[in-house]
């Protein structure tokens, strides 16, 4: 599975969400691409990734079986206006700033939970 596959279920994931905030998704497409998208794009898994071989089976089966049950739910027409938008989308370029500020506020909350528990050990 490599980076196309996951680049192709990102955008995926990101095009059922598009689907569900459009007007024009009938009701029971909504329900199902909440679950789909809520799926795909929550950093919690059914089966956690560091687990060899069966952490990816989530991504690589229960993902792609809810696009594919979602697909069936919309208008074809409608689930390629929003694939082309979530494409596009993923197509631009990563802000490193936007990257380096994230990374520095976590590294600022690591050493500030450091330093709580370590007012207790003075």
């Amino acid at each position: 599975m490599g980076s196309s596959f996951t680049h192709r279920i990102r955008v995926e994931a990101h095009a059922v969400w598009l689907a569900v905030r459009d007007p024009r998704t009938p009701l029971l497409a909504k329900l199902v691409g909440l679950l789909v998208a809520a799926y795909a794009l929550s950093p919690i898994d059914l089966i956690p990734d560091f687990i060899p071989v069966l952490g990816l089976i989530d991504d690589a089966v229960l993902i792609p079986a809810g696009v594919w049950l979602f697909a069936r739910l919309v208008p074809p027409a409608l689930l390629a206006e929003h694939r082309a938008a979530a494409e596009a989308a993923s197509a631009r370029p990563v802000s490193k700033w936007g990257i380096a500020i994230v990374i520095a506020l976590w590294a600022l909350i690591a050493w500030l939970v450091f330093e709580f528990l370590m007012l207790g050990y003075d």
